[in-house]
C-alpha cells in the first residue's frame, strides 16, 4: 500500500483520487449499446451478452421452475443465514416507514403529504466474479415494504449462462417472480427502455461496476430514475493505537476484494499502528482465494499518517467515503463530526461485512464522492412524496389577495385570474 504522511490540505484532492475511468473514457460505448437497445430490443441485448459474457442464450427469462430447482442447492445453513438477514434487514426498513402528515397553514387551507410507492422498479444484481445475493435483499425488502407494484431482477448469466443459485433462493424468498439472465449496460439498457421481453421500469437500483454506473447515469435522460451513482466499492479506516491492526487489516481485504478498481484507505495518527496494519495486510492477503483482485486492490489503496483527530476528519470528510469505520478512542469526535459518508461503523467490532449482510443497514450506497449530497438506499428511495392541499371558500379568502399580489407581480395574469374568479364568486353569493 502507498504510505503517505501528513498530506498538506492542497494535496488531498490529488492523493485521495479514485481509480476510475472518466466518464469520456465509458461513455461512447455504453451510448453505443443503448441506442442498439433501444432500436432492436432482445436481440441486441442477446448480441451484447454474447460479446461480454461470452454466452448466447436464446432466451434469458428465467423460468419459475428454474426458479423453483434453485432451494436445492442452497445449503440449509445458508438458507438460516438468509433469513436471519432478511429479518433484520426488514425490521430496519419497516421502521423507516413514516405517517401521512397534515396540518392547517390557514383557516380553511388544509396541506397534507402521503407517501406512494414507485410503481415499477428494476434491480441490478451483480453476478460476475462475485453473485452478490444479498443485494437482493438490500434492494428486494424495502421494494416490497413500500409497495411496489412490479420488481424486476437482472443479473449476468455465468460461464454456463446460468444465475447462480443463492440468487435465485434469495429472489424467491423476497417475492420476485420476474428475473432475467442478463447483465451489463444491455441489462440497464433493457430496464430503460423496455424489450419484447423485459419490462421497462421508472427507477433502477443497485451497484455495479464503471460501465454500470455510467449506464444508469445515461438512463437519466430517458426519463428513468436511479437510486444512485453507485460504482466500484470503496472503504476508508480511521484508527488509532487503541484499535486492533489486525482488525483494521481484515475490515481493508474485505473490500479489497470486491474489485481490482475497488479502494481502502487507512486514515490514522499513529505511525506505529499504520505500520502495523501494513504487516497484516500482506499477512492475510497471502491466505485469500481472491489474492490476484485484492493484491491490484490494494495497489490503489492507501496508508496515511496525520497528527491529529481534527486533520483526520477534515480529510475523511472532504474524501466523503461509501463506508467509514471508526476504530478510535474518541468515537464521538467522529461519529459526531462525520458529514460526508455513506454508511459508518462504530467501534472495533463493527466490520464492515456486518453492513453487507446482516445487522440491518442497507449496503446499496454512493460511491466516488457521491456521499457528500447522496443518501444510501433507504425505504424512502422506493417511494415518492405526493403533496395534496384542500382550501374551503373561507380558506381562498384567507389568502387569495396575497396570490393574487404575487402573481400580478411575477406578470402572470392567468395565475391571478384563477383566484379573482372565485373571490368574486364568493362575493356575489354574500
Amino acid at each position: 500500500m502507498n504510505k503517505i504522511f501528513n498530506p498538506k490540505p492542497a494535496d488531498w484532492n490529488t492523493i485521495l483520487e479514485r481509480p476510475t475511468q472518466t466518464v469520456d473514457d465509458i461513455e461512447a460505448t455504453v451510448s453505443q449499446i443503448f441506442s442498439e437497445v433501444q432500436k432492436n430490443g432482445d436481440q441486441a441485448i442477446k448480441k451484447y451478452t454474447s460479446f461480454f459474457d461470452n454466452v448466447k442464450l436464446d432466451n434469458f427469462v428465467v423460468s419459475q421452475a428454474e426458479i423453483d430447482a434453485a432451494s436445492m442447492n442452497v445449503s440449509d445453513e445458508l438458507k438460516a443465514a438468509i433469513a436471519l438477514a432478511k429479518t433484520n434487514i426488514t425490521k430496519f426498513h419497516e421502521a423507516q416507514e413514516t405517517p401521512k402528515i397534515e396540518i392547517e397553514t390557514t383557516k380553511g387551507v388544509r396541506c397534507w403529504q402521503e407517501k406512494r410507492a414507485i410503481q415499477k422498479v428494476g434491480l441490478y444484481i451483480p453476478g460476475g466474479t462475485a453473485p452478490l445475493f444479498s443485494t437482493i435483499l438490500m434492494l428486494a425488502v424495502p421494494a416490497k415494504i413500500a409497495g411496489c407494484d412490479e420488481i424486476i431482477l437482472c443479473t449476468p448469466p455465468n460461464k454456463e449462462g446460468k444465475v447462480n443459485p443463492a440468487i435465485l433462493y434469495t429472489a424467491k424468498l423476497c417475492g420476485i417472480t420476474k428475473v432475467y439472465n442478463v447483465g451489463g449496460i444491455q441489462a440497464i439498457a433493457g430496464m430503460t427502455f423496455g424489450s419484447e421481453t423485459i419490462s421497462k421500469v421508472y427507477k433502477i437500483f443497485g451497484p455495479g461496476n464503471q460501465f454500470v454506473t455510467v449506464a444508469k447515469q445515461l438512463a437519466t435522460k430517458y426519463g428513468v430514475a436511479i437510486d444512485m451513482p453507485a460504482g466500484p466499492s470503496e472503504l476508508l479506516v480511521v484508527a488509532d493505537e487503541t484499535a486492533n491492526a489486525s482488525f483494521v487489516a481484515s475490515d481493508l481485504l474485505s473490500q479489497a476484494e470486491h474489485g481490482t478498481d475497488s479502494q481502502v484507505i487507512l486514515v490514522t495518527t499513529s505511525k506505529k499502528f499504520l505500520d502495523e496494519v501494513e504487516s497484516a495486510v500482506e499477512a492475510q492477503l497471502g491466505v485469500l482465494p481472491r489474492k490476484g483482485i485484492a493484491t491490484k486492490a490494494i495497489n490503489n489503496s492507501k496508508l496515511i499518517y496525520v497528527e491529529n483527530d481534527q486533520i483526520a476528519l477534515e480529510l475523511i470528510n472532504e474524501y466523503g467515503p461509501e463506508h467509514f469505520i471508526v476504530c478510535a478512542n474518541d468515537e464521538d469526535f467522529y461519529t459526531n463530526g462525520i458529514q460526508n459518508a455513506g454508511s459508518v461503523f462504530v467501534g472495533n467490532y463493527t466490520p464492515e461485512s456486518a453492513g453487507d449482510y446482516a445487522s440491518g443497514t442497507n449496503h446499496t450506497l454512493p460511491t466516488n464522492g457521491y456521499a457528500k449530497a447522496y443518501s444510501g438506499v433507504n425505504l424512502a428511495s422506493f417511494q415518492k412524496s405526493m403533496t395534496f392541499q384542500k382550501i374551503t371558500p373561507e380558506g381562498i379568502q384567507n389568502i387569495g389577495n396575497a396570490i393574487e399580489l404575487m402573481a400580478e407581480a411575477e406578470g402572470l395574469q392567468a395565475h391571478k385570474n384563477a383566484v379573482t374568479l372565485r373571490l368574486d364568486a364568493l362575493k356575489a353569493k354574500s
